[in-house]
């Protein structure tokens, strides 16, 4: 009643699909409108979170999939061992991104469906990630996804759609009230109109009870109603409120073991608390009415009466991990059996990536543990399983409790290193620097981990006191043996989730994060982040060598490609990262995307749509985690690209997104990349004035790199656009400072290209000539084109129009193929000056289609089937073929064997 706006939404979403949440205080009929929906619908999945079901890895999934599990036969292999495995009827160890594509083919093969969720607060953190994965690919699937939520709870991962539930009109909380049993009357029904303030809950719950048994007191709503549910629970006979506590002591999946020991459904034992309201028979089940009832009849109960309801569910239960947790929710003494279960029950849920659930485990078991060093062992073992959860706040809370129980160093020092790390993915670099920094200074054994990391914190910063400082650190360390190539697994940068960070057996039994590496390795990973210009220019030899031998390595194959990257070994890199992804599927262990840098390799290789797609991939994980750099790092991808391709609007609000994410003088890796992106999208307007500010500001005022990495790369861009406003001093002066670095062959290439702009035309050819003299730089494919053009530009208009054509057709032909289409245009134009109409197909056919859906040309070209391709890319074979259903009149074709012609002609 007084919903019917709500009711209609609702029943709407049932008819388009899509994710909605409802969100609203307890009591204002998210459970209700959840019931509408379900009784509308075909079939539907549903799973209800609780307080004691939250600490228990994929609880809630296993709750939504238990009417379903015999249709897991259906999923291809990888998928189907994933899925059980998770659910704890295989064993392995499967990664997320497995186990979300398992449960959207699930849900697509049972299409048309409903899944609800209620109270998703208290669903599991590994079942919300995979349903948050589902959620976002959605979008071809007659799948409705319907959560309820308290309006205090965040629920990251499940877009904007979100439904609040206001209180009701006075109206509506009069008509509810008018049709209760007995409708409350005079000053009874004033002041349950003010005290419920239009909580549909609170107005039948508080018109239940008699004035006598009112609430004096401003007290919140949940409050009052756990206060009315209690107070009606001592007139109960002693059966009743046994049965209600043990009931009340089990969870939502628990309630089948709790049975073993409660009356029957249809037993007299119930019927005082059925008439009381407090519960209702569920088929064959006894369920409380409300969540706030089974809250009541828990917390009304005595520490000593709780206990007991406990221990007889532990006795009861069959599974291992709610038998630790109802023992230690028994305990309050130390007791090592039970910390030792719950050190059991940790290991089996980080094993299935339900790394939240573990590092309660851990945590509690800690609490239980009679021996001090044990205690502490177990809480560094929480720190660093809880990285994984992206909650910066609970690891601070638990290195600190690791430093107030025990005075061992390396423990100490592995608990702060966990800390370290996760603030490198935030956005205060300052502090994460600082905390790894007094990890390698005061921690001699973990020295060389804790240097690597704060590498990494240094290239976002792009600080050049850092540098210094890991120079000194470094300096100080004890010499280890010659580099051999191998690289930390714990230290990614720009964009990496703590997935991305480890690999599976880089969890040693202990569960920190340990690459477990040689020192020496670890000195090659941090001299190439933090000085790649310098110290780590002289590993670029030996790169090849390196990922050889790695070969197979999917954690040391991605820490080199990254390397290589830093290093502008881009082809190298990119071929490196592929091998990497390949390993990472065969394994059965694909991080959430392989971190940002797999991006801007392929961008930078011409690999745009997949850049793209990777930078959707880690928006979505970081968003989720609230990893605010990384989130804004893949903004500036994103940004870009859409810039390259004269998207100058998308670029300008991707950029604006990242710089908004960030402080520009603790993420100037990410500052200037989006100024970089920005000053693109100016070019593509023909803003150039707008360009020459937002390239300029790579650089300071003294004309120093504002970062030392990324601020080099728009060198000949800064002079492009400087010759067009007449800003040529400037510029010159700025080339000339980095024509003292040791450069890389790319940035040699594109610092030739800007003296070629800068020169005066009878000086220019020598430039031009040397920038594109060294065939490596045709793995820069856009830049190589831009030389092109400017090189074909300065012929035609020195006369030498032979010699302008080739450049300027392969040029337009690169432009073309990428989806550059201002640069194509520019292209086109000095053609057309040159003598040569243009005639090349047009770009458009494939750069018009999505990131995702040129995958699935590229892949559907290659023969595979939608089932293959959903494989591989995390759809379902339904999204895949209906991608493939929209996109073929956009190619002009109507045949599957149509698409590799298309392609090759492309």
């Amino acid at each position: 009643m007084g919903r019917e706006n709500e009711i209609a939404e609702v029943l709407r979403r049932l008819e388009s699909g899509r994710v909605l949440v409802l969100a609203g205080d307890p009591g204002a009929g998210k459970s209700a409108l959840l019931d509408v929906a379900a009784g509308h619908a075909g079939r539907v999945l549903r799973a209800a979170g609780s307080e004691s079901e939250a600490c228990l890895g994929f609880a809630g999934l296993h709750q939504l999939l238990r009417p379903v599990l015999g249709e897991l036969d259906g999923l291809p292999p990888r998928q189907r061992s994933a899925l059980r495995a998770v659910l704890g009827l295989d064993d392995g160890a499967p990664d997320g991104m497995l186990v979300g594509s398992a449960v959207l083919t699930l849900v697509s093969n049972l299409a048309p469906l409903l899944i609800v969720v209620d109270d998703a607060q208290w669903i599991d953190r590994a079942s919300l990630d995979v349903l948050s994965f589902v959620a976002r690919r959605l979008d071809a699937e007659p799948v409705t996804l319907l959560l309820g939520v308290r309006s205090a709870a965040p629920l990251p991962g499940f877009g904007d759609e979100r439904l609040e539930l206001g209180p009701l009109s006075d109206e509506a909380a009069n008509r509810l009230l008018d049709r209760q049993p007995a409708p409350p009357t005079g000053r009874s029904r004033v002041r349950i109109l003010q005290e419920a303030a239009g909580n549909p809950l609170a107005l039948i719950e508080l018109a239940r009870a008699t004035p006598q048994e009112g609430v004096e007191g401003p007290l919140p709503v949940t409050e009052r109603l756990e206060r009315i549910y209690a107070d009606q629970l001592q007139f109960l006979p002693e059966a009743t409120r046994r049965s209600l506590l043990l009931l009340a002591a089990a969870d939502a999946t628990d309630v089948r073991t709790a049975s073993k020991g409660l009356p029957e459904a249809d037993d007299k034992a119930w019927t005082p608390a059925e008439q009381a309201g407090l519960v209702r028979q569920d088929g064959a089940r006894i369920a409380f009415r409300h969540p706030l009832v089974r809250s009541a009849v828990y917390h009304a109960a005595s520490f000593d009466e709780r206990r007991q309801a406990h221990l007889a569910l532990a006795e009861l239960s069959e599974e291992p991990d709610r038998r630790a947790w109802h023992l230690a929710a028994a305990t309050i003494r130390p007791d090592a059996e039970v910390s030792d279960a719950l050190r059991q029950t940790a290991g089996r849920a980080r094993r299935r990536g339900g790394y939240a659930a573990a590092a309660a485990a851990l945590e509690r078991a800690a609490e239980l543990s009679p021996h001090p060093a044990d205690r502490a062992g177990l809480l560094a073992e929480a720190a660093a399983t809880a990285v994984f959860t992206g909650q910066l706040g609970w690891v601070e809370r638990l290195a600190a409790e690791v430093a107030k129980h025990s005075d061992d160093p390396a423990l100490i020092g592995d608990a702060w290193l966990a800390t370290g790390r996760l603030m490198a993915l935030r956005s205060n670099h300052a502090a994460a620097f600082a905390v790894l920094t007094r990890v390698a200074d005061e921690h001699p054994s973990r020295a060389m981990d804790a240097l690597a990391a704060a590498a990494v914190v240094r290239y976002y910063s792009g600080e050049e006191s850092q540098r210094q400082r890991i120079e000194r650190l470094l300096s100080a360390s004890p010499d280890g043996a010659p580099p051999d190539g191998a690289l930390p697994d714990g230290a990614l940068p720009d964009g990496a989730s703590p997935d991305d960070a480890l690999p599976d057996d880089a969890l040693p039994d202990s569960g920190l994060p340990d690459s477990g590496l040689p020192d020496s390795g670890l000195r090659v990973w941090v001299e190439a982040v933090s000085d790649p210009h310098g110290a780590g220019a002289r590993f670029v030899p030996a790169l090849p060598g390196l990922i050889a031998e790695a070969a197979g390595d999917a954690g040391r194959l991605t820490a080199l490609a990254i390397v290589a990257w830093l290093l502008d070994e881009t082809a190298l890199a990119a071929r490196t990262f592929d091998e990497a992804y390949d390993r990472w599927q065969a394994g059965g262990a694909l991080p959430a995307g392989l971190g940002s840098a797999v991006g801007w390799a392929y961008l930078e290789q011409g690999r745009w749509a997949e850049a793209r797609t990777v930078a959707a991939e880690i928006a979505a994980t970081a968003t989720t985690a609230g990893l605010d750099h990384a989130e804004a790092c893949v903004h500036a991808l994103d940004a870009t690209v859409l810039a390259l391709r004269g998207d100058a609007d998308g670029a300008r609000r991707g950029a604006g997104r990242a710089l908004a994410l960030v402080d520009p003088l603790e993420s100037r890796s990410i500052a200037v990349a989006a100024r970089r992106a920005l000053g693109f999208a100016a070019v593509a307007e023909g803003d150039y004035e707008t360009a020459y500010a937002q390239f300029r500001a790579a650089f300071t005022d003294e004309g120093e790199p504002v970062h030392y990495h990324v601020s080099p790369t728009v060198l000949a861009e800064l002079a492009a656009a400087a010759v067009r406003r007449g800003r040529r001093e400037d510029a010159a002066g700025l080339l000339d400072r980095a024509a003292g670095l040791n450069l890389s062959v790319r940035i040699t290439a594109q610092l030739n290209r800007g003296r070629a702009l800068l020169a005066e035309p009878d000086h220019a050819e020598p430039y031009f000539l040397a920038a594109l003299a060294d065939d490596a730089g045709e793995q820069w494919p856009f830049e190589r084109a831009q030389t092109r053009l400017d090189y074909g530009e300065w012929l035609r208009r020195r006369r030498r129009i032979a010699e302008a054509r080739p450049l300027l057709t392969a040029a337009l032909e690169t432009f073309r193929r990428l989806g550059a289409r201002p640069w194509a245009e520019r292209a086109e134009a000095e053609l057309r000056a040159a003598g040569v109409e243009a005639t090349l197909n047009a770009p458009g056919v494939l750069t018009e289609l999505s990131p995702q859906q040129q995958q699935i040309v590229r892949l559907a070209a290659r023969g595979l089937t939608n089932r293959e391709i959903g494989d591989k890319l995390y759809l379902s074979p339904r999204t895949v073929g209906s991608h493939l259903y929209r996109v073929f009149p956009k190619l002009g074709i109507t045949a599957r064997s149509q698409l590799r012609d298309v392609l090759e002609s492309a």
